[in-house]
């Protein structure tokens, strides 16, 4: 099970919704194989004459609706046509469309950015009918959720990443007349707000936090941006990726590790002992037509290893943010970032230009 809320996010600043409390996600994945680029036949023995290296079709990438997918296709772009010459074609399209149309034709080629949980029948029948399958993961990290507090706040008293930081400096966030210091949660009708209100409870912190809920997205984002301009300290829940954790600078709390039994019970209105957990995992993969892995098995490799890790795309939404198109954004990643994506090139990388 997973458990995520469900609400619109602004297209210049988060990605897909998350998903509705409660909602099933049994989902097949079927991996890559392991291996190295190269191609061998049945027998083992390498091949005289390998396949081009991206095949002899145009690599199609899908590119969806939010900003993180828009980059990330145009990264894949840029990378894919200037260090293995391919002849790469990026369309405007959705996950459910992306999804069907891999399962009945094998197009598009790559889905960099596809959350299998919000399509599960749909990816499902594309992996029975062996037309698509999990090159690897977006993201570096698997986790999207958590809670938050500002770097100037870390400075201060550094210990606050932990809970029992946060239990010991609960005094240092209060502000106002109420005496408590405040927790900044999602608005009531998401489903985190249920679980932030039982896993303050089950941390130990339900007395010493007071919990608030802004109405929607926009006051959530405004109240933390207040206290910010204050330098206040301040504790709350968000997601990622997204521009308003690299924009201000904020620091992930350790809430411990996941437990399926502890979230199940936490999701729940009526919780009657709260154990804790951190927020669910959630599967982000590029999605591979299987003729990709037949017809051009270096490129297939190359989606297997291209992970970015979340605070690069949160730097990017929040360059993207403040101008420019997500073409823009992907050309100074490519020209800035090489550290990062030079690993996902694999045998080429050696020989590829020092740009």
């Amino acid at each position: 099970m997973r458990f995520r809320f469900l609400a619109l996010l602004p297209l210049l600043l988060a990605t897909v919704p998350p998903l509705a409390i409660g909602q099933e996600s049994s989902i097949q994945v079927l991996e890559a194989p392991a291996g190295s680029d190269e191609v061998s036949s049945a027998d083992g023995t390498a091949e005289v004459e390998a396949p081009p290296p991206c095949g002899r079709q145009p690599i199609t990438l899908a590119r969806m609706q939010w900003p993180s997918s828009e980059i990330m296709a145009a990264i894949h772009a840029r990378l894919l046509t200037e260090h293995f010459g391919c002849d790469v074609r990026v369309q405007q399209s959705d996950m459910a469309a992306a999804g069907a149309s891999m399962g009945a034709i094998g197009q598009p080629a790559v889905v960099p950015e596809l959350w299998i949980t919000r399509i599960p029948a749909i990816w499902n029948a594309a992996v029975k009918a062996q037309k698509v399958r999990q090159a690897g993961t977006t993201y570096a990290e698997a986790a999207f959720e958590g809670w938050f507090v500002p770097d100037y706040a870390v400075q201060k008293w550094p210990e606050i990443t932990t809970v029992a930081g946060l239990a010991a400096h609960a005094a240092d966030f209060a502000a106002g007349a109420t005496g408590k210091a405040r927790f900044i949660s999602c608005p009531l009708d998401w489903g985190c707000a249920v679980i932030n209100r039982n896993l303050l409870r089950a941390l130990g912190l339900d007395n010493l936090f007071e919990v608030v809920e802004p109405a929607n997205r926009f006051e959530l984002d405004t109240v933390i941006a207040e206290a910010v301009s204050r330098q206040e300290p301040i504790l709350f829940y968000y997601w990622q990726p997204n521009a308003i954790l690299s924009q201000f600078a904020f620091r992930q709390v350790d809430l411990g590790p996941f437990s399926a039994d502890n979230i199940t019970c936490l999701a729940r209105t009526a919780c009657a002992g709260p154990l804790p957990s951190s927020f669910p995992p959630e599967p982000v993969i590029i999605a591979v037509a299987e003729w990709v892995f037949l017809e051009a098995p270096q490129v297939a490799a190359y989606f297997g290893r291209a992970r970015l890790p979340l605070v690069e795309m949160n730097a990017m939404l929040q360059a993207l943010s403040v101008g420019g198109t997500a073409e823009d954004v992907a050309a100074s990643f490519v020209a800035t970032r090489q550290d990062v994506w030079r690993p996902w090139l694999g045998q080429l990388a050696s020989a590829a230009p020092a740009d």
